[in-house]
């Protein structure tokens, strides 16, 4: 059977802490490709927040939740007012690599970037079968680090769109 083709709209979302120091996070399928958290949409209806939400749960064991009182020193829980929407979204064309994954023809995606902002220290988990490697840089050190052009250009704008 099929795997269904991935919808072309997804998020970017740019975990940092207080500090403005970045995660970056290496991908499994393309060692040296280091980037921010990304993802698709599961289904056409799914709210952005959502997608941005599962995403940081399912690639970094991060859970934003409703509730702030897990928020304590060790804990992976951060509060879902931490998670901002930048109102910025990109538009590019999608790596002639990873084309397959979407219905034929589709060679554009939209991306909508957001900013995640944790505490210094926050247990990071990854998926193995994502990402091999993660570290945490100064937001112009891993502006550098990036493969996506979109995603430096995010992160660059980190310390304007901060909110901590």
């Amino acid at each position: 059977m099929q795997k269904p083709y991935k919808i072309p709209e997804s998020v970017l979302v740019v975990i940092h802490t207080p500090e403005l120091d970045v995660l970056l996070i290496e991908r499994a399928d393309k060692p040296g490709y280091w980037q921010s958290v990304t993802g698709s949409k599961d289904r056409e209806d799914e709210p952005l927040a959502e997608t941005a939400v599962r995403e940081v749960f399912e690639e970094t064991g991060i859970l934003i939740a409703d509730e702030t009182s897990g928020e304590q020193q060790g804990s992976n829980r951060v509060s879902r007012s931490r998670l901002v929407d930048w109102q910025l979204s990109n538009v590019y064309e999608i790596y002639p690599v990873w084309r397959h994954r979407y219905a034929p023809g589709v060679t554009r995606n939209t991306e909508h970037v957001f900013g995640l902002c944790v505490p210094r220290g926050i247990p990071v988990v990854l998926a193995p079968r994502e990402h091999t490697a993660y570290r945490w840089l100064p937001w112009r050190e891993a502006a550098d680090q990036c493969f996506s052009p979109s995603n430096a250009e995010a992160i660059l704008l980190l310390p304007a769109h901060r909110r901590c």
